[in-house]
């Protein structure tokens, strides 16, 4: 036993298990990657959002509108809205298999989960949308 090979993390993976990247599940490391990079994208948009809301707070609706028409602010507001969503998608997936033990009401629930967040989204960017592109007149 070398000097080197104290420092060595202990392997507990076969070669063929580290040459194809894969555990158990047959995910990789995906889902961790993702939860990590979107956790990581919420950190600094929800601190603006934050500040934004506050910002908004006794607003009438033409202010709040004339807000979210800046493109810095509607493409914000779309990031933060996309990443909270891909966020929730994954973790609550990871919460659904690791306590749900059926394969059917698993298989509903992860698909259940999907469907919400991608309509949640599909609605929450084409409101946001709508408002930053609608022509506001003189009131």
């Amino acid at each position: 036993m070398s000097k080197n090979d104290l420092f060595q993390p202990i392997q507990f993976r076969t070669p063929l298990s580290r040459a194809r990247g894969m555990g158990a599940s047959r995910h990789g490391v995906s889902h961790f990657i993702t939860e990590r990079v979107s956790g990581l994208a919420l950190a600094p948009l929800s601190i603006w959002g934050v500040f934004a809301a506050l910002k908004m707070i006794g607003a009438d609706q033409h202010t709040v509108a004339a807000w979210i028409s800046q493109p810095l602010n509607a493409v914000l507001l779309g990031l933060l809205l996309i990443s909270a969503l891909i966020h929730l998608s994954n973790a609550v997936q990871v919460v659904i298999e690791d306590y749900i033990h059926g394969f059917t009401g698993k298989s509903a629930l992860v698909i259940g989960n999907l469907f919400v967040c991608v309509l949640a989204g599909a609605i929450g960017i084409f409101s946001i949308l709508k408002v930053a592109l609608t022509v506001t007149g003189a009131h």
